[in-house]
C-alpha cells in the first residue's frame, strides 16, 4: 500500500479534490493518465514551467514532477479542499506561495519496508532503488528541518493512515 492508495481512500471519505500532478516519467501499468498523473513529454513539461503554469516542480530520480496551478485555483475558488501529492521539495516551494496550507508527510514505517515495497513493484532497477532509499532519508531530514509539516503519518496500517489523513482534512473544513 502506497501513499497514493492512502490519499485516494481519504479523498473518498472527505469529498476533497485531488490535484493531478504532471510528470515526465513513464506510466505504470496500474496508472491512468489524468487520474494518477498527467503523463507528458519533457518538452511539454518544460514549456509549462517556462509559461509559469507550475505552482511547484522538481526533478526527482531523473524525471520531472510538478503541480499545474489552474486546477488548484478552480477548486479553491469553488471553496473546495484540495489534496496534493508532492515530495518535500514541492511542499517547500508550495509553502512559499501557500503558507496557510496544511502540510502532511506520509512516511514508511522503516527503511526495510520501504525497500521491500519498492522491490515488490518490479518497476525499478537496483540502482534506482538504492538512489530512492538515499533520497527518502534526505527527504525525512529535510521535512523535519523545514518546520512546515504539521502532521506526520506512518504508512504502516492502511486504515489507520487513512483515518489520520481524514482527521486532518476534516479539521480544515
Amino acid at each position: 500500500m502506497g501513499k497514493t492508495t492512502i490519499i485516494h481512500e481519504a479523498l473518498q471519505r472527505t469529498g476533497a479534490d485531488f490535484s493531478v500532478s504532471a510528470t515526465t516519467r513513464k506510466r505504470r501499468p496500474d496508472e491512468t493518465h489524468g487520474r494518477d498523473y498527467l503523463f507528458v513529454e519533457r518538452s511539454v513539461f518544460e514549456s509549462m514551467v517556462d509559461a509559469g503554469e507550475m505552482l511547484e516542480w522538481a526533478e526527482v530520480h531523473g524525471e520531472l514532477y510538478g503541480t499545474p496551478g489552474s486546477a488548484i485555483a478552480e477548486s479553491l475558488l469553488a471553496g473546495k479542499t484540495i489534496v496534493l501529492d508532492v515530495d518535500v521539495q514541492g511542499a517547500v516551494q508550495l509553502n512559499e506561495r501557500l503558507p496557510d496550507a496544511t502540510y502532511i508527510l506520509i512516511l514508511p514505517p522503516d527503511e526495510e519496508i520501504l525497500e521491500k515495497r519498492l522491490r515488490d513493484r518490479g518497476t525499478e532497477s537496483d540502482e534506482k532503488i538504492i538512489r530512492r532509499l538515499a533520497k527518502a532519508k534526505e527527504e525525512v531530514r529535510a521535512a523535519k528541518d523545514s518546520g512546515i509539516f504539521g502532521s506526520f503519518v506512518i504508512n504502516d496500517d492502511l486504515q489507520t493512515a487513512v483515518m489520520e489523513i481524514v482527521t486532518v482534512i476534516d479539521k480544515m473544513v
